[in-house]
């Protein structure tokens, strides 16, 4: 059994129905959850700048070599053109996002936010989607950013009304639905896997597999697995609310196909727009993605 560690990022199910249903165990792998990367993704990141957020240290402190993470795909090819490891093109993800608002915000539709700060985390999925999505009803000028941090922060920073909106990803937005904050836009985008250049190809491969496993149980049987969103729930938030997971929807769903190349070409020009690219270094396909 080879030992391969992965930091989870908690926005679908399908590590922790791997786990469960011994797939990544019938891979060869015995996997073992980074817990405090993954619990570091979701507190505060105030304070803490591109390089210095929980998911960056492994590349910029331990020099991991082999902890396998997942991110936006404006991220992910972000994080390798910045000198942090190699996204996979061979395979992709598709989460839900949305931007919330309390139930008694003036807020009511997505023009209605210019100018208004919505809370984000650093150049990770949740502040990327926000000028991509916006720009429909809004100039760049007026779509504004609070680098909040992970989900927990957000979702905690939007209840105690230290932000007029947030912009939340699974669960939290399965989470702010049952206490009753109120959607203003959704969409869907695209994740990538995101290693380090010197990740066993093998070890990735039988990750990649597993996760393709736990798809199709997925879409064979979701309600036998809603009951593990309850391992993405921060401590913060476990006896806040009577979480019914049932009503929970499935999250992040895992496609194991190339990712359209298009969209590495868009990255570059959609994150120079909205002025993002401070850290970009390298910008050739081949120089940054991992083959498995």
């Amino acid at each position: 059994m080879r030992k391969v560690r992965v930091a989870p990022k908690g926005m679908g199910l399908n590590d922790f129905v791997a786990h469960e249903e011994g797939f990544f165990a019938a891979e060869g792998m015995e996997v073992e959850f980074d817990w405090k990367t993954f619990r570091g993704t979701q507190s505060s990141w105030k304070g803490k700048d591109y390089l210095s957020r929980p998911q960056d240290k492994p590349y910029t402190e331990a020099k991991d070599a082999s902890l396998i993470q997942c991110a936006c795909v404006w991220g992910s090819i972000s994080n390798a053109s910045a000198g942090m490891g190699r996204f996979v093109p061979d395979c992709y993800g598709v989460s839900p996002w949305a931007i919330f608002v309390r139930p008694d915000s003036k807020v009511r539709e997505p023009g209605d936010l210019k100018d208004v700060p919505v809370s984000v985390g650093l150049r990770a999925g949740s502040h990327f989607n926000v000028p991509f999505r916006l720009e429909k009803y809004l100039p760049l000028e007026h779509i504004r950013t609070v680098n909040t941090g992970g989900f927990g922060a957000r979702l905690k920073a939007l209840l105690e009304g230290e932000v007029e909106a947030a912009s939340l990803l699974p669960p939290q937005i399965d989470m702010a639905r049952q206490l009753g904050l109120r959607n203003i836009i959704e969409d869907e985008f695209h994740t990538l896997w995101w290693v380090p250049q010197t990740a066993p190809v093998d070890d990735v491969r039988a990750y990649l597999r597993g996760l393709e496993r736990a798809e199709r149980a997925l879409e064979s049987n979701l309600k036998k697995y809603l009951h593990l969103w309850h391992t993405a729930i921060p401590p913060e938030f476990e006896n806040l609310h009577p979480w019914d997971f049932d009503r929970f929807t499935r999250g992040e769903r895992f496609v194991y196909q190339p990712i359209p190349r298009a969209e590495f070409d868009a990255v570059f020009t959609q994150v120079e727009r909205w002025g993002l690219d401070q850290y970009l270094k390298e910008r050739t396909f081949e120089n940054l993605v991992y083959r498995v």
